[in-house]
């Protein structure tokens, strides 16, 4: 899912921080969410190698994405994303962005989840994008992460509607994307990709 780095053309239809337990208090400017077994916090330089290894190193994980990505790669893209992140600043303002995904019982970072700005069919949108490591698939936790997110979305940011672009072929990611509420409602072209993706969405 997450299709961030692609700009999208037109319709076819129309570090040690990480490993702390929970137990441990955080400053509160990282926190964004927390559901029975998931923290989500705020990206952190820190979290590059595990990300990396779980998510941009792994063929299985990138096969619906822009393919495995260097470490060097890992540590542009969370730097890009840190470095637009209000809550790095001293206001704490609430924000849209992508969080890492931690577990809640261990402190281990397994994936991300958030939100990427997009424009679709010409009109800008929030995309919900989120990946997980491969073994931690099957366990209803992209489920748990993504209600969290839209449950942000709607309550701190007071957002009205989420996207979600997913390949047709993208099984597991069309069931979160159900399960959260979400329909299909057109199909989108992306630069670089010899099919649609579909575009699903939601009310808030």
């Amino acid at each position: 899912m997450a299709r961030e780095l692609k700009v999208l053309l037109h319709s076819s239809k129309d570090g040690d921080q990480s490993k702390q337990k929970t137990t441990v208090p955080q400053p509160v400017r990282w926190r964004v969410a927390c559901t029975e077994r998931l923290l989500l916090r705020s990206l952190r330089l820190e979290d590059a190698e595990a990300l990396h290894c779980l998510i941009f190193a792994d063929a299985k994980v990138m096969q619906f994405g822009d393919g495995v990505q260097s470490l060097e790669w890992t540590q542009r893209w969370i730097r890009s994303h840190c470095k637009a992140d209000p809550t790095l600043a001293e206001d704490l303002q609430p924000h849209a962005g992508p969080w890492a995904v931690v577990l809640r019982k261990s402190g281990e970072v397994i994936g991300y989840c958030g939100l990427f700005s997009m424009i679709v069919h010409g009109t800008p949108e929030l995309e919900l994008g989120y990946r997980l490591g491969h073994s931690y698939w099957g366990l209803g936790l992209a489920t748990e992460a993504a209600q969290a997110v839209l449950g942000y979305a709607r309550n701190t940011l007071g957002l009205k509607r989420l996207i979600a672009l997913i390949d047709p072929g993208n099984t597991r990611s069309m069931a979160v994307a159900k399960k959260i509420g979400m329909t299909k409602e057109s199909e989108v072209m992306c630069e670089g990709y010899d099919h649609p993706d579909d575009v699903y969405s939601c009310v808030l």
